[in-house]
């Protein structure tokens, strides 16, 4: 693994060695990834897995033809190589006038954030091994687990260096710690399965391993006696743990790319009211320690606080510079990429603000409605906004949640669930897109 001086050395002599071999613009991308990773299952070990990579990217534009070529040989006579091989399918590449470097004007020019996205603790395996035993065990301690899928703890670290032709230079380095178990509950074809997990940045935030694996038992536990229900209209709460599901969706939506191709249920309604006024979904890439925060994007822009939706209002889409140009606006500071293709774009930390009821409030008066854990499948149209996923969770009766239900789907259309969406006031920060617990009434339920 190079340092983060020689990464960025190494992007910045690719593009000059681009640029004097004929191109009229580059970018290069070098990202190394290394994870350490350890599972047990039923108290013995089951594997353990180490992994190191690392590739560099370079972007080559002749006129308004480009080529991306990528290798993971960064010996320089290899790169002398692939700036050749680059520059030639450049010139045969087709012409796209969209392609581009990001507008010199918005790039990153100021020191970068200080985000404390690098941990120095580096557990061993042995350590990741103690974890691993510590959080199974601790799920199979739970009365009324049968069986284990296994626990797990994993550390990684990965480095990122970009550099353009036309003035930037920028690197950063990440790490993540996890934690992870899988446990059964019950027997024969009563059985059911839950899980629970952790990550952070820092080792320090890492919740405990015993209490992780405390809440995957009790989850699988609290599955038993799952019955099939009857369907109908009803409303239906989403928890903390799939309720980030339904900003993903917005989020597919308002990308750029979805947006020049007209592929998006959302295309006409820039500027118009989605949620109701309650709800505001930001993007914010500096928040410290947050497991998705950056200090620039994939094209060398500075990122910033977002505001995705301002008091239900849809404020704007995820824009790298070729869907900006297209679009005659300007990126974003969303763009993302790997080291083999052109930018698209990618949000980071997203979180929909608490609202003021609690999860207890919100259930109250629903005389039959579904609580969802779990959400299975893709059915989702992203040009119509239609929306229909299998489901399992528990039914809430008179107020209160009753018996585990299994085997259900929940379908409607997702403007109409934005429009009918409220927020309770228990948002966490767990997960790379956090919602507090979400009620939704009018969706339809179909049994099993």
């Amino acid at each position: 693994m190079l340092s983060l001086a020689q990464a960025q050395d190494r992007a910045q002599s690719l593009v000059d060695a681009a640029r004097k071999a004929g191109a009229d613009a580059a970018d290069a991308l070098y990202v190394c990834n290394a994870s350490t990773g350890v599972s047990v299952r039923l108290g013995e070990m089951e594997d353990v897995e180490q992994s190191e990579g690392e590739e560099i990217g370079l972007r080559i534009f002749v006129g308004s033809r480009s080529a991306t070529v990528s290798a993971s040989d960064l010996e320089k006579e290899s790169l002398v190589a692939l700036v050749d091989r680059c520059l030639a399918m450049a010139r045969e590449a087709p012409e796209d006038p969209y392609a581009t470097l990001a507008p010199s004007n918005l790039l990153m020019k100021s020191k970068p954030p200080a985000l404390d996205i690098m941990d120095e603790a580096t557990p061993d395996p042995a350590a990741l091994k103690e974890r691993a035993l510590i959080v199974e065990d601790a799920a199979r301690s739970v009365p009324g687990i049968t069986n284990s899928e296994g626990g797990g703890a994993s550390m990684g670290c990965s480095q990122v260096a970009l550099a353009t032709s036309h003035g930037f230079a920028g690197s950063y380095a990440a790490t993540s710690h996890g934690t992870w178990a899988s446990v059964l509950a019950g027997e024969g074809a009563g059985m059911q399965r839950d899980h629970a997990s952790h990550s952070a940045r820092h080792l320090a935030d890492l919740d405990d391993a015993e209490h992780i694996g405390q809440r995957a038992g009790q989850r699988a536990v609290a599955r038993l006696g799952a019955e099939k229900i009857k369907g109908g209209a009803m409303p239906v709460i989403f928890d903390p743990r799939v309720g980030g599901s339904l900003i993903g969706h917005l989020i597919g939506a308002i990308a750029g790319s979805a947006i020049t191709r007209r592929s998006s249920f959302l295309l006409e309604d820039l500027g118009k009211q989605l949620f109701d006024s309650n709800v505001s979904i930001i993007d914010n890439p500096l928040v410290k320690r947050g497991l998705r925060s950056r200090p620039f994007d994939g094209e060398g822009l500075a990122t910033h606080k977002t505001a995705l939706i301002d008091k239900g209002v849809l404020m704007g889409w995820l824009l790298d510079s070729a869907s900006a140009r297209q679009l005659g606006a300007e990126p974003t500071g969303h763009a993302s990429r790997g080291t083999g293709g052109a930018p698209g774009v990618s949000v980071t930390n997203v979180y929909m603000r608490a609202g003021t009821a609690s999860p207890r409030d919100l259930m109250h008066g629903i005389a039959r409605g579904i609580y969802v854990t779990e959400l299975i499948g893709m059915g989702v149209n992203p040009v119509t906004g239609d929306y229909s996923r299998g489901a399992s969770g528990f039914l809430i009766e008179n107020g209160a949640v009753s018996h585990a239900v299994t085997e259900i789907t929940i379908a409607g259309n997702l403007k109409d669930m934005f429009a009918a969406l409220i927020p309770a006031n228990d948002l966490q920060f767990r997960y790379a897109i956090n919602t507090p617990t979400l009620r939704i009434d009018g969706m339809t339920v179909a049994g099993g």
